[in-house]
Order: C-alpha cells, then structure tokens, then sequence
C-alpha cells in the first residue's frame, strides 16, 4: 500500500476531510517510519509542535476506526480500511442518493468506520456557498495549477495571479496557498475586496488606508499610518512606505498578502491602474533584491469584468498568470465520494458520466448537485430532468448569466452561433469569443467555440431562441 493509497483511505473513507498541510506532512514521514525530531528538520515547526498536531491526527483516526492508532501501526490498520472500502456491497446502497441504509447498517454488513465516517459526513454538509476551506472534506485539489502554486509561493518576491469566472474555487485555491505558506513559516495575510463599503473604491488614499489598516490588523500590528502617511508625496508613495518602512521591518518572516475578488477595483479605471501599478512597483523593487523580497502576494480577479473592459488591455500582468479549468471526470468522482456518493466507486458509473456531460465539471454546479442528492432532496433522474428549468436548482445561477448575455446585443448574437452549431464555430471577432470565454459559458477549441457545457446549451438555446437584438 503506497502512502498515496493511505491517504485517500484517511480523506474519502475514514476522516472524510481533506488533511491540512501540517498533517499531511507529518502523515507521509510517519509512514516512511521518520520520527518528530527528524520531521522538524525538514519544516519550521519545533518538534513539540509537530508531536501535538501528529497526536491530535492519530486521535482522529483512532475515533473513526474504532481502534488505537499509532505511527507504529499505520500500516496495519489502514489496509484493513481498504479492505472495507473494496468490500462495500453497492446493494446495501440507496441507488438514488447513495447513502448507507439504516436497516443494513444495524444488520453489522458495513465496518464500523465506515457508519462512523457517515455521521461525519452527515454533521460537516453543509450548502454550497463562498469559498472551501482548505481542510474542508470537500475540497478537492486542483493539479497542476495547485502544485505550481503551492511551489511557486515559497519563492522570494514571487507574484502569482488566479483567473476564472465566479464560482470556479479560485477563493478555495487561495486560501489553499495561504495555508500552505504558513507551513512553510511565512505570515499569510487574506484580504477580500467585498469586504469594503463602495464608497472605498471611489477614493485612492481611502481605499489604500483601508487596505493598511486591515493588513496591520491581521498581522497582529496596531495600525501607524499618521507617522508615513505624507498628502505631499502622495497616496501611493504613502503607502509604499508604510509597507517598507512599517510593516515588513516589524515582521521577521515572508508575509504573502492574498488579495481576493480584486476585480472589485476595474469598475473604478483611475484608482484601479494605481492600484496595479503601486503592485508592479512593488514587485520590481523585490526582484532587485531589497526588503521587498519579504513580500509575495497573490492577486485573485473573476473574469466576469471582462465583458464590459478593453479586452486587449490586461487589468494586470504581474508575476505567473494561473487560469482555474472546470474538474476533470476524476476530480468530479474524488467529490462525488466525499459526499458518500458510492455510486462513483468506478470511474464509468453511467451515473457520474451523466452529471459529467450536464456540468462539464463546473465546480459550483457539481457540490450544488451533489449536496442535493446527498440530503435526498431529488433524485438523480430528477436532477437531469429539471437542471435547464427555471424552477430547477440552477435557476437563479441560469437567469444571472442570461442577464449578462442580454445585456450586450452582440453576445446574444454569438451565443445564439455557439448553440445553432453541433461542432463549433467561428466567431466573427475575437473580443467576444474572449468575453463569452470570460463568463464560462464556452469553450475555445483553436477558434472554435462550443458551449462549455450541455446545461448552458438546453437553456440558452431555450431563452435565446426567440430573441431578436436588442434582447428584453
């Protein structure tokens, strides 16, 4: 059993959650029969705390087999919990919502584990909304982007940016790195650009005061601004300073800043391209070798704003651009058993083929059907058949696009191309190909577009049909 098998075992059969850096790490030395000591010297962790996290871990296993767990005796419990898993009698399931049957549970068919990891499972599912915890069970990783990430970040004055349109885990993925570069002795600091009133944006000092204030907060810094805040040299100067001078002299270690939804700032043009240029600033100073080197920020921005901005002007084009994809077919199935789903034990269940085809991998729309079937509120079949209707449970997801699309009289006339075609076409100019590209709704192949999925096609194809431009 290879320590990659154990921790699928420890992640989609027993703890039902995805193990946090630390753990995984120290699961993965433990395995190779490494003890705390040698552990520390490969991490910025001291021994004692590795013993702690490692104890509080074999503690869980040990409440969800049923017996004692130990670093020496790993191997031995978690091939009997493969075993279980290869066991599972698929008729001893609910072939609708997969779930395990009570009367076969009290009958002792199903290990022990197994029924413990199920009311796990019950307690931690939660609705579909914002961004996925990076320990959450229902987070699943994203490769390759998230190991060039994960490597990228550990690099002095690195800049990484993270692009897709909304709901596509970028938040998850962030908060993903952030945890990441704590392992690895860095202080992360997470700032999410809803959180400011509108009018911040209207105003660049504002705006860069908020974005001061909120970072020395998190750093467990009381906030200086009046000692190098100077109206002469201006809001920028000011807050370059404040950040050389202030905050990376105070803090000893890397600080990696995550910036999230900052497209919130390209609906103000002015104070956006001062914004951005203040980044580039910074990032030019660190790869010369200064103090700056201590900073390494990572900048996440939905492609929705694409539809309304100069596509051929990129809002930002500091550091290494990372484009999030829709789930492959064995990412949509790792989830799909995180939610106790076990119709998705094979990668060809005609079940996971169908919601494969309808979503396309959408990760928003695949947790929303999952948790859906999980809590029994509709069947599979139900879902298939009403996942285009208004009434459905993408409805309101449906109508938001539609709204944009009708918006702009030439993307209604390039979707209603995309979806009269059965093998992809042309479109006649490329900045609307970039914009319905931006919104999700197609996919590029060379220049053919193709709508990204068959529930964007049955709907639009539905609500576009009779629309004449302008569309009401």
């Amino acid at each position: 059993m290879s320590v990659d098998e154990a921790l699928k075992v420890i992640e989609q059969v027993l703890l039902l959650r995805q193990l946090n850096p630390i753990e995984r790490f120290i699961f993965q030395q433990s395995w190779l029969g490494r003890n705390y000591q040698d552990m520390s010297q490969d991490c910025s962790y001291g021994t004692t705390y590795i013993k702690e996290v490692g104890s509080q871990l074999w503690q869980d296993l040990s409440k969800a087999t049923g017996e004692k767990v130990t670093k020496k005796n790993l191997h031995l419990v978690l091939r009997q919990d493969k075993r279980h898993l290869a066991e599972f009698n698929q008729e001893t399931i609910r072939k609708t919502q997969g779930t395990v049957d009570e009367s076969v549970a009290a009958s002792g068919a199903i290990p022990a584990a197994t029924l413990a990891a199920e009311s796990n499972l019950r307690a931690s599912l939660e609705f579909p909304s914002g961004l996925v915890p990076a320990n959450s069970p229902f987070y699943v990783a994203r490769p390759p982007i998230e190991e060039l990430a994960l490597a990228e970040i550990t690099q002095p004055s690195c800049a990484l940016q993270i692009r897709a349109p909304r709901q596509m885990g970028k938040s998850s993925l962030l908060t993903r790195i952030l945890a990441h570069a704590a392992v690895q002795g860095c202080r992360p600091v997470y700032i999410d650009f809803q959180e400011a009133d509108n009018a911040v944006f209207e105003s660049l000092d504002r705006l860069l005061r908020w974005l001061c204030i909120n970072v020395s907060r998190k750093l467990d810094l009381n906030p200086a601004l009046a000692a190098y805040w100077d109206e002469s040299m201006g809001s920028k100067v000011s807050c370059s300073v404040y950040f050389e001078a202030y905050l990376l002299e105070q803090i000893r270690a890397p600080i990696v800043l995550g910036l999230d939804e900052v497209n919130r700032i390209f609906d103000y043009p002015t104070v956006a391209d001062d914004v951005l240029s203040m980044l580039r600033y910074w990032h030019e100073q660190a790869k010369q070798g200064t103090i700056w080197r201590k900073l390494r920020f990572i900048v996440v921005q939905s492609t929705e704003v694409y539809t309304s901005a100069d596509f051929q002007q990129s809002p930002f084009d500091v550091g290494l651009a990372l484009t999030l994809s829709a789930f492959t077919l064995e990412q949509m199935q790792d989830l799909a058993l995180r939610y106790g789903l076990l119709w998705a034990l094979e990668i060809d269940s005609p079940q996971l083929i169908s919601l494969y085809q309808l979503l396309g991998g959408h990760p928003y729309l695949t947790n929303l059907a999952f948790y859906h079937l999980r809590r029994g509120v509709l069947t599979l079949e139900q879902l298939l058949d009403t996942a285009a209707e208004p009434s459905g449970i993408y409805g309101q997801y449906l109508r938001d696009h539609l709204a944009i699309v009708q918006n702009e009289p030439a993307l209604v006339l390039a979707m209603q191309q995309v979806l009269n075609s059965d093998i992809g076409v042309r479109l006649e100019t490329l900045k609307v190909a970039y914009q319905l590209e931006s919104l999700g709704l197609i996919q590029l192949d060379g220049t053919l577009a193709k709508p990204s999925c068959e529930l964007y096609r049955l709907y639009f194809k539905k609500h576009l049909a009779d629309c004449s431009v302008p569309c009401a």
